[in-house]
């Protein structure tokens, strides 16, 4: 194994590797907008609090907030406190507002303050037949959620699930559903805590070489500073070459690269058809390249996401 790391061992200089993390993280950070952040404080706690009680993902129940009320902005959430877009419904006997939707004339709740509405979503999603199966899934599956709340009909939007992957990944809201940053711990704590969880526990990983590139597939547990220590990596080195911010969770069969991935995919693989729950991380992960270039192939923003059934140039 040690042979075929060192054979395909490109470690870059220090300082092309800083200029490649400046990149990555520079790449949302241009793109976040203050009145998404300002929500995220706002509301982070209560997202919290809900998860706790109710086990939906903190980062699922405000990239939802965010998705639906335009960050609070939205007139239906100025007017009537309704943030996650829930219509009236036959079983509703509260406070209703009509506007726009689906029809010209939907019904829609209405609450009293933000806290009804963020407590009327978390039962909706608890007492609602057609979510039960959301809640078999990990906390922190927030792809999974995603997936899930678009195909059992959440919202027609045929990029909701996208658009919602998108939004935890770009403001890492993942974090809250972490327990270690729930309850408050240090960045040097965290640290020490991943230090300790690797000495228990030894993960043995087949490298792989797909794209001409060398890599590695998660398994339940892993994170970047895991596969970092066991192959003689900076975890700094494996969130470059993977364009991945700091604390960025790994799912099971996601795929880490040893290398710099590639400014265009290896010929046959010419586009690539979006699928539900993808985004332009996790296409560019699949082939190997460079997100940047990929949002260049396809003359897209940053702000664009991926629509299920979108074709996109991989070369």
């Amino acid at each position: 194994m040690h042979i075929l790391l060192h054979k395909y061992n490109y470690k870059l200089s220090f300082f092309v590797v800083l200029s490649i993390f400046f990149v990555a993280g520079n790449l949302t950070a241009q793109s976040r907008s203050k009145t998404y952040e300002d929500y995220i404080v706002k509301y982070g706690d209560l997202a919290i609090t809900h998860m706790e009680r109710y086990k939906i993902p903190a980062s699922i129940t405000l990239a939802q907030g965010i998705l639906e009320s335009g960050a609070g902005m939205s007139s239906l959430a100025r007017q009537s406190n309704n943030h996650f877009g829930i219509k009236c419904h036959q079983n509703w006997t509260g406070p209703k507002v009509y506007a726009a939707d689906d029809n010209p004339n939907d019904c829609f709740r209405k609450y009293a303050r933000v806290e009804d509405s963020y407590q009327d979503h978390s039962e909706f999603l608890v007492n609602g037949t057609r979510y039960r199966a959301l809640f078999e899934l990990s906390i922190t599956d927030y792809k999974g959620w995603a997936r899930g709340l678009q195909k059992m009909g959440y919202a027609t939007d045929k990029a909701y699930a996208n658009k919602l992957i998108k939004l935890i990944e770009d403001y890492e809201l993942y974090r809250f559903d972490d327990r270690k940053y729930r309850k408050g711990v240090t960045s040097s704590d965290r640290n020490k805590q991943k230090d300790k969880e690797v000495t228990q526990v030894t993960w043995t990983h087949q490298p792989y070489i797909t794209h001409n590139l060398v890599y590695v597939i998660a398994v339940q547990g892993d994170s970047f500073a895991s596969i970092a220590k066991e192959f003689g990596f900076d975890e700094k080195e494996l969130l470059a070459y993977n364009e991945a911010p700091e604390d960025f969770p790994l799912n099971e069969g996601d795929i880490v690269y040893f290398q710099k991935k590639k400014a265009r995919a290896d010929k046959p693989y010419n586009y690539h058809i979006v699928q539900v729950g993808e985004s332009m991380r996790s296409i560019s992960q699949k082939y190997g390249i460079n997100l940047r270039n990929l949002y260049r192939l396809n003359k897209k923003s940053y702000k664009y996401v991926p629509e299920e059934g979108d074709l996109l140039k991989l070369r």
